[in-house]
């Protein structure tokens, strides 16, 4: 199988599957936050977005104007904010708040649609 296709299933089935968890149940929000408090969640967090986000750059590492992008794009913002994570870690989760607070509805609607598109071009269920 090729990466592309399994990294876009993958992103699109994690995607879809975040939105439902924090949609039915939105107090996993707050939670998460409150968490990255706690420096061995934190620690353990970051680890795993570094780790997420390395693997998906040095796997799918394509920058061409079509769908392949958004999948580069979600490993480098993964490695980015694991990497921020862990070496500024108080001004990283003050930011991730502030965006969180502001922009909840946003992202995670956005993050829904991309789940959406990636599974389309999988499965092909509505032709581009």
């Amino acid at each position: 199988m090729d990466n592309s296709i399994f990294l876009a299933k993958f992103w699109g089935w994690y995607l879809i599957i975040f939105f439902m968890i924090l949609s039915f149940n939105p107090k996993r929000i707050k939670q998460i936050f409150n968490d990255l408090e706690d420096e061995k969640f934190l620690i353990i967090s970051s680890f795993m977005a570094i780790n997420v986000g390395l693997l998906n750059v040095l796997f799918h590492n394509i920058w061409e104007p079509n769908w392949k992008l958004i999948i580069t794009l979600i490993g480098w913002i993964s490695l980015y904010i694991g990497l921020s994570l862990f070496i500024l870690p108080k001004r990283t989760t003050a930011v991730l708040k502030f965006i969180n607070i502001k922009l909840v509805q946003v992202i995670y609607t956005l993050l829904f649609l991309i789940g959406l598109f990636l599974l389309n071009i999988v499965y092909e269920i509505v032709p581009i």
